[in-house]
């Protein structure tokens, strides 16, 4: 990527802030202006800029990013409060993840022709984990009971860490022709199981051993206070990466390291939150960034190889391939019609799509990484439009329904507080 780009970047990251304030009161995201700022500035009459589909810079941007944002959400989640009701994500991961992967490769093979029966497979895994961001209003939304966004917090959080060795299973398989071949560091139930526990025991490990480190050079004087955010955002980088190194999944590492340090009490009276600030603050912009290369690099290559059944797909993926596995899942979780469609509707295909498919592009054949490209760029486009421009308007019909109710019952529990409030991107999580 050229130095010209990054200011083109930049620029548009400033012009977003500049107007962000009444853009979401017009329930526009920042990740929709940032797609179409993006698409504008590097196609046609006006294009300033070029960004290839097959730049390693361009993934590698993706993966940090989704490293970064999930262990800053997973910090500020209240893993005591998450212990005590565990149903709910355990209901949603365990049983609504493998449907709607399930359901997502059905879909693929029934709507978008010439896919193997590996790569549908693929496709179904690609599009199933979620982005609560592209919902930001519902987690903003201080009305709606803590434990419905907790627990959308936290299944956006792991299911993007529990889809990755599918993602690379089924690639494997499509590449090799079977179950039994190998793509990049394997894919058999062995490499899947070292995976998923090596990266949720090195996100713990470092974690809570990071948390304690920094909390105990503050009180006895040895650290530099200014120095704070910087050694958090090591962690993260230092969590990453090791999983990386160790063949681990860095992502479910990443989200478990950060509900290991936001678990472990800091004493030393510092109101940064752990040094939190600056991290939310690089993942935020990165996020940004994101979002403008998907709309630079990824819109025209995809809309070019794609075709009309594409877009079937992405309707059928963004609404009965998700929501009806989220219902199923949820039977006699106690929850009530509009808890559940609300928990179904909200599953935004986000940054994690934006990773596996650019993967699956290396990875496949030209043309079915093309056809691939396709079908998940445009599930991701429309779920950036339809979530990001219902998320205000559901967030503030369920909140009524919520204040009818007394905001008990069915819907959750009491409605708690969530001091803060982030105005460029306005990702939540939970209190500590």
């Amino acid at each position: 990527m050229s130095t010209g780009l990054f200011a083109v970047m930049a620029a548009a990251v400033l012009a977003w802030y500049l107007v962000s304030a009444r853009a979401e009161k017009a329930d526009i995201s920042a990740a929709m202006a940032m797609v179409v700022i993006g698409l504008v500035v590097a196609h046609g009459p006006l294009a300033i800029a070029e960004v290839n589909i097959g730049s390693a810079d361009l993934r590698h941007i993706a993966e940090a990013t989704l490293a970064l944002l999930l262990f800053t959400d997973a910090s500020r989640v209240s893993v005591a409060r998450l212990r005590a009701d565990m149903g709910l994500p355990v209901r949603l991961l365990a049983i609504g993840l493998p449907l709607t992967i399930l359901a997502g490769a059905g879909a693929a093979a029934l709507f978008v022709g010439g896919l193997g029966v590996w790569v549908a497979c693929a496709v179904g895994a690609i599009v199933a984990p979620t982005d609560a961001a592209l919902g930001a209003p519902i987690l903003a939304d201080e009305r709606i009971p803590l434990r419905i966004r907790r627990v959308l917090n936290v299944e956006s959080g792991l299911n993007d860490g529990i889809a990755t060795p599918f993602v690379n299973m089924f690639l494997a398989a499509a590449v090799t022709g079977g179950l039994g071949g190998e793509l990049g560091l394997g894919s058999g139930a062995g490499t899947v199981a070292w995976e998923l526990l090596g990266g949720v025991a090195w996100g713990v490990a470092v974690g809570a051993a990071g948390a304690w480190l920094i909390g105990a050079a503050r009180r006895r004087g040895a650290a530099n206070p200014g120095f704070k955010a910087p050694a958090t955002l090591a962690i993260v980088v230092l969590v990453y990466a090791g999983a990386l190194a160790m063949h681990a999944n860095g992502f479910v590492a990443a989200f478990v390291a950060g509900l290991a340090f936001g678990a472990v009490p800091d004493r030393s009276g510092d109101a940064d939150e752990q040094g939190l600030t600056l991290t939310e603050d690089i993942g935020q912009v990165l996020s940004l960034v994101v979002w403008f290369l998907f709309g630079a690099a990824m819109i025209v290559p995809a809309l070019e190889g794609a075709e009309w059944a594409d877009v079937a797909f992405a309707v059928a993926a963004l609404t009965v391939v998700r929501m009806v596995p989220v219902a199923l899942s949820l039977i006699g979780s106690g929850l009530d019609r509009p808890t559940v469609a609300l928990v179904g509707w909200f599953g935004p295909r986000g940054l994690a799509s934006v990773v596996f498919v650019l993967i699956a592009y290396d990875a496949l054949e030209p043309a079915e990484g093309v056809r691939v490209l396709a079908v998940v760029t445009i599930t991701v486009l429309f779920s950036v439009v339809a979530h990001g421009a219902t998320a205000g308007p559901f967030a503030r019909r369920y909140a009524a329904h919520v204040e009818r109710r007394g905001g008990t019952g069915a819907v959750g529990p009491e409605i708690t507080r969530v001091p803060r409030t982030r105005s460029l991107w306005r990702r939540h999580a939970d209190t500590p």
